[in-house]
């Protein structure tokens, strides 16, 4: 089956069923279905289910599509096929990311997802490169339905929903007549979904029986827990590819050819010093700080800023923040007065010693 594009948010059939399901939205985003805070104790104990239409996708087909990518994104783009997707970041010429894409391939199209509040900008930057280039880029608007599935028993459970088992392996992708599956790393089995809107109904009320649908911040936080980055509005620009561990999570080739950044990127690689990472932190606040927000260090210096945080079942805020490493032994605050302290957590994959 082809995905046909379209430019709305999401599909009016889509947003029906989820309203149906007590979804409440803010903004076209499902913030909960009714419970916020019993959504957020499930934590990583539970099934839960969650609508990514605050996901946006940009699509690029055509003869010359590999070839324009692997000029624009710092991954290999042709290791990407059916069974196999990848992390890219897209970045200015002095090697700051625009965006982080989440990139799968289905019939020749390659799907780039990143947060719908950065969709249009990183598409008409794009497009200005296309130039004589056989490309051609779209929204991918309402074509697909987007969801997130994680659970405990998630490799079984969504196994009998399926025709086929779904992926073992993180970033590996199972291609169905009506699905396009793609596994996330995370503490539990977890997998984003697509498909158009009356399979996807279907489907959802199947995991529904044992898993409990939630809002958005729920799964930022197991994409938190995952040490997975993105770029929001608020960070374009601010941050290397390495400083988000983009490096780490096989989001860089530093094997192919050139592209917009790599100069930058490269250099730091091989000769430079990376002075600030990607950590996990707990933020002793009761509203996430939003991404950008500074944080301070020694003697109130600027440490580094927040990428992505949500609430915690625990209290508190789960975060991933940028910091420089001459900071992570020191008192870390988002305030001058010294609060919400924060304290570093570990991630799933080893930082190295620099």
């Amino acid at each position: 089956m082809i995905w046909k594009t379209a430019g709305k948010i999401m599909d009016s059939k889509w947003q029906a069923f989820l309203e149906d399901a007590g979804a409440v939205f803010e903004d076209g985003t499902v913030i909960h279905f009714g419970n916020p805070q019993r959504e957020i104790r499930i934590g990583t104990s539970g099934g839960i289910l969650c609508d990514l239409s605050h996901r946006g996708l940009i699509l690029a087909e055509g003869d010359d599509a590999m070839t324009f990518l692997q000029g624009q994104l710092t991954n290999d783009i042709a290791q990407v096929n059916s069974h196999r997707a990848q992390l890219s970041g897209y970045c200015t010429p002095q090697g700051r990311l625009l965006a982080v894409f989440r990139i799968f391939l289905r019939n020749h199209v390659f799907h780039m997802e990143l947060p719908r509040s950065l969709l249009e900008p990183t598409l008409e930057r794009l497009r200005k490169y296309v130039l004589m280039s056989r490309v051609r880029l779209e929204y991918g608007g309402e074509c697909l339905v987007r969801i997130g599935y994680a659970a405990p028993e998630g490799d079984a459970e969504l196994a009998e929903a399926l025709p086929a088992a779904p992926p073992s392996q993180p970033f590996e992708t199972l291609e169905t007549d009506d699905f396009m599956v793609l596994r996330l790393p995370g503490p539990v089995p977890r997998f984003v979904i697509y498909g158009q809107s009356p399979a996807m109904e279907k489907l959802w009320t199947l995991l529904d029986v044992r898993a409990a649908p939630v809002g958005r911040q729920v799964w930022d936080r197991l994409d938190i827990l995952a040490g997975l980055p993105d770029i929001e509005p608020q960070t374009v620009e601010a941050f290397l590819p390495q400083a988000v561990n983009l490096d780490l999570l096989d989001g860089v080739s530093f094997k192919k050819g050139c592209y917009t950044g790599q100069e930058i990127v490269a250099r730091l690689h091989y000769r430079g010093k990376v002075k600030r990472r990607m950590r996990r932190v707990h933020v002793q606040a009761d509203t996430p700080p939003p991404p950008g927000t500074p944080i301070l260090g020694r003697n109130r210096q600027a440490a580094g800023s927040i990428v992505l945080a949500a609430p915690s079942p625990e209290g508190g805020c789960d975060a991933l923040a940028v910091l420089a490493n001459d900071q992570i032994n020191a008192p870390l605050c988002l305030k001058a007065d010294g609060e919400p302290a924060l304290d570093i957590l570990q991630l799933p994959y080893a930082l190295p010693e620099e």
